[in-house]
């Protein structure tokens, strides 16, 4: 945890006394200490899954810098594998994206495709406050709004902005706005208002797939 006298914004902070903290080879935040459980009551497959050794998998990747202060960049179930082999944490690019006034929510896809890519939902109630700033109708609708050449810009700049955190591998590289909204009511968010991914990977699965499936374009440059 941050202390008073010893802290840096984003991140966890060092270890209290008493608690041990490394990150496996995947990146999994592993963690050991008196307030770590013994075991699953009566389940020793499920305590034999969940630790490695004395050390527990949090479930949890993350990183440690040099002065010991410890980063949760995403989940492990919710790591994204490109074709490539690459390993993407979505979470560092949902939150700065998400940040924007006018994002609603965004999904982050790509899992064994060529490259990242995403999925954006716009805020209808901040989205007519941001039109009427831009010289623009607010009474857009979010069917207009998702292809609005202005929009489409805003939301550019939000990912190139993301971007700026990870490698070109790692980076978004397509978008789609959708022209709906995540709720709970939908499906698509938890009370707590948390994205269900699967849920939505599942339901937009022809968007994803429009996504890749649009030729891309190369030029050759002769050599000499």
């Amino acid at each position: 945890m941050n202390l008073a006298d010893k802290s840096k914004i984003g991140t966890v902070g060092p270890a209290i006394p008493g608690v041990g903290i490394r990150i496996a080879e995947d990146g999994e935040i592993e963690v050991r200490g008196i307030n770590v459980f013994k075991e699953y009551w009566r389940n020793p497959e499920a305590t034999a899954e969940a630790f490695d050794g004395e050390w527990f998998k949090t479930g949890d990747i993350g990183t440690i810098d040099s002065e010991g202060f410890l980063t949760v960049t995403g989940r492990k179930k919710e790591i994204i594998v490109t074709a490539g082999g690459k390993n993407v944490a979505p979470a560092v690019l949902e939150d700065p994206v998400r940040a924007n006034p006018i994002v609603s929510q965004i999904v982050v896809v790509g899992d064994q495709k060529p490259f990242i890519s995403a999925l954006v939902t716009l805020d209808s109630e901040m989205l007519p406050t941001w039109l009427a700033n831009n010289g623009l109708p607010e009474d857009l609708s979010l069917s207009d709004a998702a292809t609005h050449a202005a929009v489409r810009d805003e939301i550019q700049t939000a990912i190139d902005r993301a971007n700026k955190a990870v490698s070109r591998a790692e980076s978004i590289r397509k978008f789609t706005i959708l022209d709906t909204e995540w709720t709970e009511a939908s499906g698509h968010l938890t009370p707590k208002m948390s994205i269900k991914r699967g849920v939505i990977l599942d339901d937009f699965a022809d968007e994803i797939e429009a996504i890749y499936s649009e030729p891309v374009t190369t030029t050759n440059t002769p050599v000499g």
